[in-house]
């Protein structure tokens, strides 16, 4: 049986990060970055693309996972019938540009015998390259093994000895008794440096606990879903490339929204509005310095020219994304192309600004300290709005269709005047303040003369037409119309009707065309985007339905997977999650749906940050 996306769990260490299945095969890493080829690829491809098995060789072993409060180490307990023993994954954090990214596997014995093996695949390039493996045995005992192929190379150490196969397969076979331990780390170096010093895992699993650890106690969030907005927070921050501060939209690419579809991307990229709306979330839950860090990133990757923003850029602020396809991969259960890069790197989506300047509006309204040269920057691309507001764009959801009017693309270009107003208005600083209302205004009228439907009582997804789309929830959340306004109710419950699953009240993005090409240029279709759906939860809130509210966002929290981890999507009838896992964007939703159900329907965090009255 293929691996399920929701079986997977993450571990990371702020470069990169390995995806890794209950059964306790690691399926998918990228070395030594998180956009780097991938060294194991059986995620997207079959385990002889590269996985490593490390698990009890008993075939009915009872398996509970969990992560180590407030961390990302990951603890797999195994029980068989002679024994239990159990399994830390964890990647260690350090500064940036110091060390080499390593993944380390530590088996400690808790009762009886367990009987384990571990088998270890290397594939890199996508399960391409098959390298060369050296033995080096340790002086003091355990053993050590080097894969080597063209720039990288991957050292395995394990404490139990170790022994090579004709597949290529380097394998061990040990018994785990109570309160004994066998240790195994993977370590990624440039291939032409001398062999890497053997790891120290206790010192590493020490200092892994205490950064996660010190990390999750600076939150501010407080509110009745501690343990879900906890483990999202720490999602986003394992998401985030610790040298530069950008934030990857997933760590994996092609990961299907629709089983044996065509609509698999490459998401291990910074996109302006995934981070912006992320950063947001996690400036209003206390990190300040994430914020500060995304700001930088920011200014280094638009440059000296505003007019060329892209909407995404990679980790290290590249902007070329050339889009490709890797033929020797099946995809994840037959659902192929396998995409590397990312087409949509330099499609016209307007709503980036209004997003990022959004993001500074919050991070500063929370205590980050203003900068002349953020202002001046933000003033930048509000001129960007002011000059290409009016044009059609491809909008928030990529489409690969023509481009059209999107209201929600309208309305961000409305937030990024009204915020960079209300920046001028507070008096942290100057600007052209009358000409940013005129726009602002400009704006506003347009989207309620041509983006409305006045028969349906009900906002459309771009002007002219009759359809709808899941980011017309974000009008009465980014304070464009006031949440007891009948055309936002109205909006709400078309939405409800229109692009609703069923029962389950999630919400599709839009509607889909199944096998014929869509508005969005694509064929097939997708499962309920769960981002929206939080949205849902938000909008709801605002208008007074806090009970349909909490209903719903418990509904949503019961989708993440056994160690509250999301991906992009929901198949309804399948009743199994869909696309890149885990997602920012999916996590910065479930966060900023708690921090709204926190404070009922009086206000939220956000709201105090815009001066909002959201009392329905």
């Amino acid at each position: 049986m293929p691996p399920l996306i929701e079986d997977h769990a993450l571990v990371g260490d702020l470069h990169t990060a390995a995806l890794i299945h209950r059964r306790g095969s690691v399926t998918f890493t990228c070395f030594p970055d998180f956009d780097s080829p991938a060294a194991f690829a059986s995620l997207v491809g079959t385990p002889e693309h590269g996985s490593w098995d490390l698990c009890p060789t008993a075939p009915d072993a009872h398996v509970r996972r969990r992560y180590l409060p407030g961390t990302l180490v990951l603890e797999t307990t195994w029980t068989t019938p002679n024994g239990q023993a159990r399994v830390l994954d964890f990647m260690p954090t350090r500064p940036p540009g110091s060390g080499n990214p390593q993944l380390i596997r530590i088996v400690q014995g808790v009762r009886g015998d367990v009987p384990m093996s571990s088998r270890m695949l290397i594939r890199f390039a996508y399960g391409k390259i098959t390298p060369r493996l050296v033995r080096h045995p340790h002086q003091f005992g355990g053993d050590r093994y080097a894969a080597l192929a063209g720039p990288d190379s991957l050292y395995l150490d394990a404490s139990t000895p170790l022994s090579e196969h004709a597949d290529g397969n380097v394998e061990a076979t040990f018994l785990t008794r109570a309160g004994e331990q066998q240790v195994f780390a993977l370590t990624w170096q440039p291939s032409h440096l001398p062999a890497p010093p053997r790891p120290d895992p206790a010192a590493a699993l020490a200092s892994t606990l205490s950064y996660w650890s010190d990390w999750s106690a600076r939150s501010t969030y407080t509110g009745p879903y501690q343990e879900a907005v906890q483990r999202s927070l720490i999602v986003l921050k394992a998401l985030t490339y610790a040298p530069t501060g950008g934030m990857v939209a997933a760590p994996t690419t092609s990961l299907p929204e629709e089983i044996g579809g065509v609509r698999n991307w490459d998401y291990r990229y910074t996109w302006l509005r995934d981070a912006a709306i992320a950063l947001g979330v996690l400036a209003l839950s206390g990190y300040l310095e994430e914020a500060a860090a995304w700001r930088d990133w920011l200014a280094r990757a638009v440059a000296g020219d505003p007019a060329t923003v892209q909407i995404m850029y990679s980790i290290k602020g590249d902007r070329d994304l050339p889009e490709s396809t890797l033929p020797h991969l099946p995809g994840y259960e037959g659902s192929w192309p396998v995409r590397v890069g990312n087409g949509a790197a330099h499609q016209p989506q307007l709503d980036v600004f209004g997003e990022v300047l959004d993001a500074f509006h919050l991070a500063e309204e929370a205590g980050l300290a203003p900068c002349d040269d953020a202002f001046a920057l933000q003033s930048a691309l509000l001129t960007q709005v002011e000059t290409r507001w009016h044009q059609p764009d491809a909008g928030i959801w990529e489409g690969r269709g023509p481009e059209r009017h999107y209201v929600h693309s309208k309305v961000m270009g409305w937030v990024a005047a009204d915020r960079m107003v209300r920046r001028i208005e507070s008096g942290r600083a100057t600007g052209p303040v009358e000409e940013w209302r005129h726009l602002r205004d400009s704006i506003h009228a347009d989207v309620c003369a041509q983006g409305y439907d006045p028969v349906r009582n009900t906002f459309t997804q771009s002007y002219g037409a009759t359809a709808l789309d899941a980011s017309l929830l974000l009008i009465p959340l980014v304070g464009f119309l006031p949440p007891d306004d009948k055309r936002v109710i109205g909006t709400i419950e078309a939405i409800q009707r229109e692009l609703s699953t069923g029962n389950d009240g999630l919400i599709l993005r839009y509607r889909t065309n199944g096998d014929e090409t869509g508005a969005d240029g694509l064929a097939g279709d997708e499962g309920a985007f769960l981002a929206c759906s939080f949205w849902l939860v938000e909008a709801l809130t605002m208008i007074g339905r806090t009970t349909e509210a909490s209903e719903l966002f418990e509904k949503l929290l019961a989708l993440a997977n056994d160690v509250g981890l999301l991906a992009e999507e929901y198949d309804c009838v399948a009743r199994r999650q869909l696309g890149n896992f885990p997602q920012a964007f999916s996590h910065f939703g479930l966060a900023a749906a708690a921090l709204r159900l926190a404070s009922g329907e009086k206000t939220a965090a956000r709201d105090e940050a815009l001066g909002l009255d959201t009392a329905a």
